[in-house]
């Protein structure tokens, strides 16, 4: 039971949401071509990085070496290989803009969709609180949290370590970036809390919920099982939008040295390293910021042509 249209009505088969706007899309030769895009800035990343040179091997006499057969797009400062620290760089980028994402849409349905349903004092009462994180700074707010949970989380990969017998270099590089995931998600998810409030709003009145009432259903089901589902198509283009803001954010923050720490490495650091040789070396700063312009702007037309596709009202038109 769900708010879809009778899919054999007057006797020809009807497409639901999903077909529809996956064919609307099709049509969008932009956002198409920025979903592939997608797709291949995941395979570098999370496959082709794997077989790169170590990002971390110092060799300080071929140090701001130009491109060759080992070594794609030349080497840093440092003699580290640019190509490999650009993609090991993109998987801790990429990692929180999805991560926190993730993390912000769980928070963000369930207090939007609870609020919206329970309404009265219980709708009140969350909307109040979400103002009010509205009016803090999010910027401020993440950095202070990210310090705070920093601080916690070096503490647990100790104990994780010296009780679990875990990889030290391993716990510490997962423990540098987690902060960042909670920071990030713990106060990402307000604007999709009022978008989903919003959505169950009207969706609670439909006869699709009077049905499921009527069948004796509990709340909680018909909240989770037939309410929440029918918000998705929102709160897809939400996530699809979130992304890149969220690794703008931590760009922003490990390029003022507050994000990822060694040995871990991001776009933000890369850029923020690559800044200090701008004169001599301008590939140092072209090549990382070539791929996190190039992501962010695919991310952004995708999650355009995402919410082209599902805006079922601008399809009737």
């Amino acid at each position: 039971m769900n708010a879809a249209d009778n899919s054999h009505a007057h006797g020809k088969p009807g497409n639901s949401l999903w077909s529809d706007a996956y064919l609307r899309l099709r049509k969008n030769r932009l956002a198409l071509a920025s979903f592939w895009f997608v797709m291949l800035m995941l395979t570098l990343c999370f496959v082709a990085a794997w077989f790169c040179p170590n990002p971390d091997k110092i060799d300080l006499e071929n140090k701001f070496a130009g491109s060759s057969v080992s070594h794609l797009l030349g080497t840093d400062q440092l003699g580290r290989d640019i190509f490999a620290r650009t993609l090991f760089g993109g998987q801790i980028s990429l990692l929180v803009g999805f991560v926190a994402t993730t993390l912000a849409i769980g928070i963000g349905v369930v207090i939007g969709a609870a609020s919206g349903y329970a309404g009265g004092r219980t709708d009140a009462v969350l909307m109040r609180g979400v103002d009010t994180l509205f009016a803090i700074p999010f910027l401020v707010v993440v950095i202070v949290l990210q310090v705070v949970i920093a601080e916690q989380t070096k503490d647990a990969s100790g104990w994780v370590v010296d009780n679990w017998g875990w990889d030290k270099k391993l716990t510490s590089r997962i423990a540098n970036i987690i902060p960042l995931f909670i920071a990030l998600g713990l106060f990402g998810w307000l604007t999709l809390a009022r978008i989903v409030r919003a959505q169950v709003l009207s969706l609670k009145e439909q006869e699709f919920v009077e049905a499921a009432k009527a069948l004796g259903y509990s709340r909680f089901r018909i909240l989770f099982r037939h309410i929440i589902p029918n918000t998705l198509g929102p709160t897809v283009v939400y996530a699809t939008l979130t992304v890149p803001g969220f690794i703008m954010y931590e760009a922003t923050l490990s390029y003022l040295g507050l994000g990822v720490e060694a040995p871990n490495s991001s776009w933000g650091i890369l850029i923020r390293d690559g800044a200090n040789f701008l004169e001599t070396e301008p590939q140092l700063l072209i090549i990382p910021g070539l791929f996190f312009s190039l992501t962010l702007l695919a991310l952004n037309f995708l999650g355009d042509g995402l919410r082209d596709a599902l805006d079922v009202k601008a399809a009737k038109d």
